[in-house]
C-alpha cells in the first residue's frame, strides 16, 4: 500500500485535497525540520523519507496543528497516522 493510502486510512485524511496555499507554513516552530505543507507534499508523493523528519516527531509541531489548516486538513491526525506508519515499519526491520 502506498504511503499517500496508508495515510488516508489510519486517518481518514486525503492529503491530495492540499491545494498548495502554504497558509499552514505561517510558523515553523523549534523541533521542526521542514513545514506542514512540505509534509503533506511528501505523503502525496509516497516519499518515506517523511517517516525520518523531525517535524513528524515533534510535539511542538503536533500541538500547532489546530487550525493550520484554513481548508479544513486535519494535520494532527496526517502526523498521528505517519507516527504510526513508522513505528509499524521499525517493528517490521
Amino acid at each position: 500500500m502506498s504511503l499517500r493510502r496508508a495515510v488516508r486510512a489510519l486517518s481518514g485524511q486525503d492529503v491530495q485535497q492540499c491545494q498548495a496555499c502554504m497558509d499552514c507554513d505561517a510558523e515553523v516552530l523549534s523541533g521542526m525540520d521542514i513545514p506542514f505543507s512540505s509534509m503533506v507534499q511528501l505523503v502525496c508523493m509516497d516519499d518515506a523519507e517523511v517517516l525520518q523528519c523531525r517535524t513528524v516527531w515533534s510535539e511542538g509541531a503536533l500541538e500547532a496543528t489546530p487550525g493550520a489548516c484554513r481548508r479544513g486538513l486535519d494535520l494532527r491526525a496526517v502526523i498521528l497516522a505517519l507516527r504510526q506508519i513508522a513505528a509499524r515499519e521499525q517493528t517490521q526491520n
